[in-house]
């Protein structure tokens, strides 16, 4: 598709903040022209089952397995957005030089046995996903 936007979320492993984010985005986006994906700086272990049941109670799904980062995967993005506080930004340098935009988000990791902590990261995620939807909707008016 002409003129799409590619948008990556990425995280330490791709087993949490980055998949709430993707899950969240393709939920409440309507344009076709804005495609979402998620990785993690190392590819994580797969999903806890706790981790899927919270998303659920937001109504997300991200079952599936976890994705890598790769330049690749980095070269066909518009837009990358780091979900994650414990991701290093300057690994995303040469992607700025190559014209992409670099979003640092600088999100906590929740602690998985406390469901405050996780529910709490979720709804952060959720605002920042909500805030990022509402600008690219401004831009592509």
């Amino acid at each position: 598709m002409k003129n799409t936007i590619n948008i990556l979320f990425v995280c330490r492993y791709n087993r949490f903040r980055s998949r709430i984010a993707e899950a969240y985005f393709k939920k409440i986006n309507k344009n076709k022209k804005i495609k979402v994906r998620s990785a993690g700086l190392f590819r994580g272990m797969s999903l806890s089952p706790e981790t899927i049941k919270n998303a659920k109670k937001f109504g997300l799904d991200i079952v599936g397995k976890v994705n890598g980062l790769s330049s690749a995967v980095i070269k066909n993005q518009n837009i990358v957005v780091v979900v994650a506080d414990d991701v290093p930004s300057q690994v995303f340098d040469k992607s700025r030089k190559m014209g992409k935009k670099v979003l640092l988000w600088n999100i906590k990791d929740a602690n998985y046995k406390d469901q405050k902590s996780v529910k709490k990261v979720i709804k952060k995620i959720i605002k920042k996903v909500d805030d990022l939807n509402d600008e690219l909707k401004r831009k592509l008016k």
